[in-house]
C-alpha cells in the first residue's frame, strides 16, 4: 500500500498493491489560521521565553554537564521546563533560593572589588567564568555597595534641602529691606493700619478674627489675600498680622500700600504688645540662653544622625533643628487669650498655608466648651502625613514621657485652629506649656525634638475638639505626591515641610496653588526679581 499528500496538503491519495483497491482519495479541510490563534501563540511565547532565558544562565553558572549546542540544552531544559523527568524545576528554584539564603548569611570581604556600573559587573562576570556561588556573592556585595550609596545621596538631597528652607532668599530679603527703606521715606507707608475710624472693630466679636504670625512679608500677603478671596463676605474679615521688631518697617510698608477691598488689617510687631515682657514669657529667654538649645539648633547638624536613619527619619530630625523653633513667633499662640483680651474667638494661620474655601462657618461650630478645634492627624489615607500620634514626637524611653503620656494618644494639626478665648482664660494651659519646656531644657532636650507642637500636644490634652479633615490638608511640603483632587477640595491646604512654596525646592505641581495669590505685577516684586513660575493650574 502506497500513501501520497498532495503538495497543497489538501488531499491524500491511497493505492493498493493487490488491485482489489485502486485509488482512494481523501480530502483534507483547508487550513485557517484567525489573528486571534496568532496573538495568543505569541502571548504564550512571551511568556515562556524568559522562564527559557532564566534555566539557561542557571545551567550556564552550575558549570555542570555543559551544553555546546542548542539541541543539547534543549534535553537538558525540556523536561525541567515542562515539569517532567530530571529533578524538575521546583527542586531547581529551590536549590537557587538555599544559594541566595547561604550568601545572604556570610560577610563580604572588605577587599572585594566592586564594578562600578552593571554593564562592568557582566563583562567581569563573563570574563571570569566564576561559579554560582561566587557570582551570588558579588552581586550581593554590588547591590549592598549601590544601595548605600543611594542612601548617602538621599541623606545629602535632604540635608541640602535643610540649609536651603533655613536660609532666606534673595528675593524676599530683598523685599524685606526695600519695603524697610520705603517705610522710613514714604509717609504713606507709614500711615495708621487699620484708619482711625476702624480701631473699634480690632475688638467687635461680630467679626470674624485672623492671626497670622510670621517675618515673611510674602507668605504673610497669601494668607491674606487668599482669605479675602475665599470669603463670602470679606466686610467681616479682620486680620491681625504679627511680626517682630525687625520686620515690622517692611510688613507695614507691605500692607498700607497694598489695601485690600473691604477687609480690615491690623499689623503690630511684638515690641508693641506690653503683655510679652520677660516677666510674663520667662520660659523664651530660657530657650533663648540654653547653650544645649543653641547648639542643637544652630549646630552641626550632621552630629547625632544615625547611619540606619532612613531619608524620612534623617529629614524629621532636621526639620526639628530649624532655628524658628526657638522663634517668639512661633510660640506666641499660646500667649493668644492674653493677647487678645477682648475677642472671644480667633482662627490662628500659619504663615505656609493658603485658604481656598470660606471659613466663616468655623465660627458656627460648637466647640463643646473646649478650646481647640483642630483636624486630627492620626487616621487618614496617606500614613505619612496622617498617621501621627503621640509615639510620633515623644521619647517614651523617658520615665517623665513615659509614665505621663500615652503613645497612641492620637495628635492634632497646628496651622489652622479654631481657638474659643473665652474658654482657654479658664484654664492652665499657658502655665502647662511652661512646665514641659522648663522639663524637656532640664532633661537636655530629651523628651521632644521638634518644635512647639509637642509641648502644644501636652498643654492642650482634654481641650482639644475634633473638626472634619476637610477643613485642613496638610504635608504640601514634604509629601510630593499629595493627592491632586484632594488638594483642590481642601479648605486650607498647609505646606508643611521643608519644600516651601516660595523656595527653589518648592514641589512645582504644588506651587501654583500658593502663587495665584501672588501679585507679580507689584513694583516691589518685581524690583526684587521675585518670578512669576511657568506652571500654572488647570
Amino acid at each position: 500500500m502506497q500513501i501520497r499528500f498532495s503538495p497543497s496538503m489538501r488531499s491524500i491519495t491511497i493505492s493498493s498493491s493487490n488491485g482489489f483497491l485502486d485509488l482512494m482519495k481523501v480530502k483534507v479541510a483547508a487550513r485557517h489560521f484567525s489573528y486571534r490563534t496568532l496573538f495568543h501563540t505569541i502571548l504564550i511565547l512571551a511568556f515562556l521565553l524568559p522562564f527559557v532565558f532564566i534555566l539557561t544562565a542557571v545551567v550556564t553558572l552550575e558549570g555542570v554537564n555543559k551544553c555546546s549546542s542548542l539541541d543539547c540544552l534543549g534535553r537538558r531544559l525540556g523536561p525541567k521546563f515542562l515539569g517532567r523527568g530530571g529533578d524538575g524545576s521546583e527542586k531547581l528554584v529551590k536549590d537557587i533560593y538555599k544559594l541566595i539564603e547561604q550568601v545572604n548569611s556570610e560577610e563580604i570581604s572588605a577587599g572585594l572589588k566592586l564594578p562600578e556600573s552593571f554593564s562592568e559587573f557582566l563583562s567581569d562576570m563573563k570574563n571570569s567564568q566564576d561559579d554560582a556561588k561566587t557570582f551570588a556573592t558579588r552581586l550581593k556585595a554590588t547591590m549592598e555597595s549601590m544601595d548605600r550609596e543611594l542612601k548617602r545621596s538621599k541623606l545629602a538631597e535632604q540635608l541640602h534641602k535643610h540649609y536651603a528652607a533655613t536660609s532666606i532668599p534673595k528675593g524676599l530679603h530683598c523685599l524685606s529691606l526695600r519695603l524697610a527703606d520705603e517705610y522710613s521715606s514714604n509717609a504713606q507707608a507709614r500711615k495708621q493700619l487699620p484708619p482711625p475710624e476702624l480701631l473699634p472693630l480690632l475688638a467687635d466679636n461680630a467679626y470674624h478674627h485672623f492671626v497670622v504670625a510670621t517675618d515673611n512679608i510674602l507668605a504673610a500677603s497669601v494668607v491674606v489675600n487668599s482669605v479675602v478671596a475665599s470669603s463670602l463676605n470679606p466686610e467681616r474679615v479682620v486680620f491681625h498680622v504679627i511680626t517682630d521688631k525687625k520686620t515690622y518697617p517692611g510688613m507695614h510698608s507691605w500692607f498700607a500700600l497694598n489695601t485690600l477691598p473691604f477687609a480690615i488689617v491690623e499689623v503690630r510687631g511684638v515690641h508693641q504688645f506690653g503683655w510679652l515682657t520677660r516677666e510674663n514669657v520667662p520660659v523664651l529667654e530660657a530657650i533663648e540662653n540654653h547653650n544645649g538649645v543653641r547648639n542643637h539648633y544652630h549646630g552641626n547638624h550632621i552630629v547625632g544622625a544615625d547611619d540606619t536613619d532612613t531619608p524620612r527619619v534623617f529629614a524629621s530630625k532636621l526639620q526639628a533643628r530649624s532655628p524658628k523653633y526657638i522663634s517668639l513667633l512661633n510660640h506666641l499662640r499660646i500667649y493668644l487669650a492674653e493677647l487678645f483680651p477682648n475677642l472671644n474667638k480667633v482662627v490662628f494661620l500659619d504663615d505656609d498655608v493658603v485658604v481656598q474655601h470660606d471659613l466663616s462657618p468655623l465660627w458656627e461650630i460648637d466647640l463643646s466648651g473646649k478650646v481647640n478645634g483642630a483636624v486630627l492627624t492620626c487616621k487618614g489615607e496617606d500614613s505619612w502625613v496622617m498617621g501621627k500620634r503621640f509615639r510620633t514626637y515623644f521619647n517614651f524611653s523617658h520615665p517623665l514621657i513615659a509614665n505621663k503620656l500615652d503613645p497612641d494618644e492620637c495628635a492634632w494639626a497646628y496651622g489652622m485652629n479654631i481657638f474659643d478665648l473665652n474658654a482657654w482664660r479658664k484654664t492652665n494651659i499657658r502655665e502647662t506649656y511652661h512646665f514641659w519646656v522648663k522639663e524637656n531644657l532640664k532633661s537636655n532636650l530629651t523628651l521632644w525634638k521638634l518644635g512647639t507642637l509637642p509641648p502644644a500636644l501636652i498643654a492642650f490634652r482634654g481641650h482639644v475638639h475634633p473638626i472634619e479633615s476637610s477643613w485642613h490638608l496638610l504635608g504640601l511640603g514634604y509629601q510630593e505626591k499629595t493627592d491632586l483632587d484632594s488638594v483642590k477640595t481642601a479648605a486650607v491646604i498647609h505646606y508643611n515641610g521643608q519644600c516651601k512654596p516660595w523656595l527653589e525646592i518648592g514641589y512645582k505641581h504644588l506651587q501654583p496653588f500658593w502663587t495665584r495669590h501672588v501679585n507679580y505685577s507689584n513694583e516691589f516684586i518685581r524690583n526684587c526679581h521675585i518670578l512669576e513660575p511657568s506652571i500654572t493650574l488647570r
